[in-house]
C-alpha cells in the first residue's frame, strides 16, 4: 500500500479524467500534503498529444487499490467507473462534475460543480487556496476543458468554463483556437488501434435497475471513414456485450465539425435509441444531429427509455 494518496480519475481515462488527477495531487502536494497521480488505463491519443506538448511523463498506471488506500477521485464518482477494490479503500476527497451517485458510510470533502469539466472546479480550488498556476497546470487544465467542451460547442459547456480557459491561456501562453483544434485532431487518429480498443478508448459503464450498460464515444472528423468499419466494431460491441452481461451497448462517433453524431446500437435494449430519439436504426446506427455530448445529450435520453 502506498504512504501516499493516489489520485486518480476513471477507467477508460479521457483528458480531464488524467490531467485532472495530475492537477489535484499538484494542489495536496502544494497544500503539504503527500499525493501521487496515478491512471486507470490506457492513455488516447489526444491526451498524448498533451503530454507530447508539454514534454511530461504519464502518471503510473494502476488496475487496483489495497485495501485501505487511502484515495482521491477525480471526474467521476460512480463505482463502476473506478479502479478495482474500490469499495475497499478510504477515499478522502471527490472532486467532479457529474451527476452524483455516490455513497460513503463516513465524513469526506466532496465537490461536484455543474460545469463542463473536472478542471474548471479545480481552478477554482487553486485560487481559493492561494496556490500557483505555472504554464504546465494551466496548460493541463486548459486542455481538459477544450476536450471535454469540444472547444466551447459541446451544450456542456457553461459561461464558466470559457472564462476560466480564457485565464487559463493567458498563463499557458497559447492561442486557444489553434491549441484547441490540435489537439482535438489529435484525438480522432484511432489508425493505429483494433476495433475492440477503439470501442474502449472512452467508453462508461452504467445501470439502472438491474440494466448495464455502456456509452463508447470517439470523435472524429470523417464520419464514413470510421463506419467503414462498422461490421468490426459490431463484432467487438457484441463480444462485450457478451462477457460482461450488457442489456445494451451504445458507440458514438461524434463529428467534432459538424457537431453530430452517428451511433451504433446493439444489445437487448437497443432500440432505446429509437424510442429516445423518434429516429429508426438504419443496420443498427442512426445519425444524431446536433448531439455531441455523452452526458447531457445521450445519456439522460437512455435513462429516460429503457425498458
Amino acid at each position: 500500500m502506498s504512504n501516499k494518496v493516489l489520485v486518480f480519475g476513471h477507467k477508460n481515462p479521457d483528458t480531464d479524467s488524467i490531467t485532472s488527477s495530475i492537477v489535484m495531487a499538484n494542489l495536496e502536494n502544494q497544500l503539504g500534503n503527500e499525493a501521487q497521480a496515478v491512471r486507470t488505463g490506457k492513455i488516447n491519443k489526444e491526451t498524448e498529444y498533451v503530454f507530447q506538448y508539454l514534454g511530461i511523463e504519464k502518471p503510473e498506471l494502476i488496475e487496483d487499490v489495497e485495501d485501505g488506500q487511502e484515495v482521491i477521485l477525480v471526474d467521476h464518482n460512480e463505482a463502476t467507473q473506478c479502479v478495482n477494490n474500490i469499495a475497499n479503500a478510504h477515499i478522502q476527497k471527490v472532486v467532479d462534475h457529474h451527476t452524483m451517485n455516490f455513497v460513503a458510510p463516513y465524513q469526506l470533502y466532496y465537490r461536484a460543480e455543474p460545469v463542463g469539466c473536472t478542471a474548471t472546479v479545480l481552478y477554482k480550488m487553486y485560487r481559493e487556496n492561494d496556490v500557483e498556476i505555472n504554464k504546465t497546470i494551466a496548460t493541463l487544465m486548459l486542455s481538459a476543458i477544450i476536450s471535454d467542451t469540444l472547444l466551447f460547442k459541446s451544450p456542456t459547456c457553461t459561461p464558466e468554463d470559457q472564462k476560466v480557459a480564457e485565464k487559463l491561456a493567458k498563463i499557458a501562453d497559447v492561442n486557444v483556437e489553434e491549441y484547441g483544434k490540435n489537439l482535438l485532431k489529435a484525438g480522432t487518429d484511432i489508425s493505429e488501434f483494433t476495433p475492440a480498443e477503439v470501442i474502449n478508448i472512452d467508453s462508461k459503464l452504467f445501470e439502472k435497475d438491474g440494466k448495464k450498460f455502456k456509452i463508447a464515444q470517439i470523435n472524429t472528423a470523417d464520419l464514413d471513414d470510421v463506419f467503414k468499419k462498422q461490421s468490426y466494431f459490431e463484432a467487438a460491441i457484441n463480444d462485450e456485450i457478451k462477457q460482461e452481461n450488457l442489456d445494451l451497448y451504445v458507440f458514438a462517433a461524434t463529428d467534432i465539425l459538424n457537431s453530430n453524431s452517428k451511433v451504433i446500437s446493439l444489445g437487448n435494449q437497443a432500440n432505446v435509441i429509437e424510442k429516445a430519439y423518434g429516429q429508426p436504426l438504419d443496420h443498427n446506427t442512426a445519425l444524431l444531429e446536433g448531439v455531441v455530448s455523452r452526458k447531457k445529450q445521450i445519456l439522460p435520453k437512455i435513462l429516460e427509455n429503457l425498458d
